[in-house]
């Protein structure tokens, strides 16, 4: 670890990076490593393979399309992170460390069990006054403008025209949790979520989320390194599992296991994310302690979405979210849900049972229809040709039965404009 390093104008090495030591004195935050010593089992330091994924995923140009005559923004990760920051610090909002969370995280650590949409940045900053709110808002949106195109007139574009021309969704929480999130829109999906955090009881769903990968040393990498990265030249990132067991939750990620604990702590319980974990051939570390856990995801998704207009919109965000192009797992998704619910439902009562579950066949009903109507018309035969034998679709104890057709999409059909 660096200490009372005086700032003077020479090159020092440190771990793989060469840097000046007065900009380093200045920029460096050393503070997530100080902890690895008294609770080392979160942490781990990541590979030259990790970190080179890491290194794709933070310079992949990503764009954030606007709404109406708003241009395209063509964004690279690592810009963005950059310039909220320095605009947080103009702004007196200290940042105390940048995070990679979610399914971006967990692609890093192992990319052959994992995916991943949306890319989440947490920015650890202290949000005690409304103020603070304000200026972490206005700090993004201001970032936005430096991202237009050359050609653009920025004088005239003010802060509430950017948010909705960019903005896909604006979160703020302020009792016993305190942090805001700020979502930009991408048409296929990987939105860009900045979240910034005083204090979060609960970071993690399942152990195979839990994952964090904090960014300081490579964005101090990007400004300072005077050489390419390669397997001999890279900067010490280190990663945290907020499931409290590092290694563990690798374990988990590596053999595609489902642990969690107390997931009635959990907005929703958790229940979306296990079943699309099933789908993707998931299996439950405890199978005998599997059936209390949905129990209680079932009970906690229920108190937060009590009538079934909030569940009908919850599920149709999450299936646009988590399922774009790709139908055929939608459908599995919605009919393990059918069953989870079905089987594990303690808390409602019966014609609210029986509501749900309609309402999630409906889904399934319009998923399964356009799924067999693409196949159809790649058979040359239409869906509404319903005189011939085998092409009526029945509907019959709760599922809708069709003649099979065989969908195995060629390569370019996934991709969804």
């Amino acid at each position: 670890m660096i200490s009372s390093i005086k700032p003077r104008k020479f090159i020092i090495q440190w771990g793989s990076l060469a840097v000046r030591s007065d900009y380093l004195c200045h920029r460096l935050r050393m503070d997530a490593l100080s902890t690895i010593s008294t609770d080392g089992q979160r942490f781990a330091v990541l590979s030259y393979e990790q970190v080179k994924r890491l290194h794709d995923i933070m310079d992949e140009v990503v764009p954030i399309h606007g709404r109406g005559n708003f241009p395209t923004l063509e964004i690279k990760l690592k810009d963005l992170v950059r310039v909220v920051r320095a605009k947080l610090e103009q702004d007196a909002v200290h940042v105390k460390d940048i995070r990679l969370n979610g399914g971006a995280a967990s692609y890093v650590l192992s990319p052959e069990n994992s995916s991943y949409n949306d890319l989440d940045l947490i920015f650890a900053v202290e949000l005690s006054t409304q103020r603070d709110y304000e200026r972490v808002k206005g700090a993004v949106l201001d970032s936005l403008l430096d991202f237009l195109p050359e050609g653009v007139s920025k004088t005239r574009i003010s802060s509430c025209s950017l948010k909705e021309a960019y903005v896909h969704k604006m979160v703020k929480v302020a009792d016993s949790d305190r942090w805001s999130l700020i979502s930009l829109s991408n048409n296929r999906g990987r939105n860009m979520e900045l979240k910034f955090v005083t204090y979060m009881k609960r970071q993690f769903e399942f152990s195979v989320d839990s994952f964090q990968i904090i960014l300081d040393s490579l964005l101090l990498f990007y400004d300072c390194a005077q050489m390419p990265m390669g397997d001999t030249f890279y900067p010490t990132i280190v990663a945290e599992s907020v499931y409290g067991d590092f290694q563990e939750a690798l374990y988990h990620l590596h053999k595609k296991l489902i642990s969690t604990r107390n997931p009635e702590e959990i907005r929703g319980g958790g229940l979306l994310k296990y079943c699309n974990l099933l789908v993707r051939d998931y299996k439950p570390a405890l199978p005998e302690d599997i059936k209390s856990l949905e129990r209680y995801m079932c009970s906690r998704f229920f108190i937060d979405f009590s009538d079934v207009g909030q569940q009908q919109n919850k599920l149709e965000s999450y299936l646009a979210n988590h399922f774009i192009g790709d139908d055929h797992n939608k459908y599995d998704y919605l009919m393990i849900l059918h069953r989870v619910v079905d089987e594990s439902t303690v808390c409602l009562m019966g014609h609210e049972r029986r509501q749900t579950l309609t309402l999630i066949e409906q889904l399934a009903y319009q998923v399964y229809v356009q799924e067999q109507s693409l196949a159809l018309a790649k058979t040359q035969l239409s869906p509404y040709d319903l005189t011939s034998p085998g092409h009526q679709i029945v509907f019959g104890n709760g599922f809708f039965f069709s003649p099979y057709v065989p969908t195995c999409y060629p390569c370019g059909w996934l991709p969804c404009a």
